[in-house]
């Protein structure tokens, strides 16, 4: 790997953490001139039992990834950043962005928010952070917020 970032992805999941990544994230490819891709997974797995109450859950889902997603581009290009996009994915964190996602869009690095799960999940499943960070084929940034140091 170079010195350089071309293609950043940053794990967007609409948590504190992932704001904190998106602002670290628009400043290395500022500096990198590198391409940005906000990337939101919609972990279909919490749909299994909500789906039989709510078939309509899945569409609702989507609108609000599409709504953060489109705040968030708005907010990279306004911020300096010449080229971004969004992408949507349907399935588990912890599989689609680093081994897939990124695969697809040749990233160079990964940026996500250290947290976003409660601990209990965190101890049961393990942290989609951890996942990436052990599956990626490229260079991984977790950020941490204040509060976590």
């Amino acid at each position: 790997m170079g010195d350089k970032y071309d293609h950043i992805l940053i794990a967007i999941d609409g948590s504190a953490e992932a704001e904190w990544a998106l602002k670290k994230g628009i400043e290395i490819a500022k500096r990198n001139n590198a391409k940005l891709l906000l990337a939101h997974v919609i972990d279909t797995r919490s749909f299994l039992l909500i789906d039989s109450y709510d078939p309509d859950i899945a569409d609702r889902a989507n609108k609000l990834a599409i709504d953060m997603l489109e705040k968030y581009q708005t907010q990279a290009l306004e911020a300096g950043v010449s080229q971004v996009q969004y992408e949507i994915e349907y399935g588990s964190p912890k599989v689609k962005i680093p081994k897939e996602m990124a695969k697809r869009h040749n990233i160079d690095l990964i940026i996500c928010g250290a947290t976003g799960m409660n601990a209990v999940e965190r101890f049961l499943i393990g942290s989609v952070s951890e996942h990436i960070s052990r599956y990626a084929r490229c260079d991984v940034l977790i950020v941490r917020t204040k509060k976590e140091e």
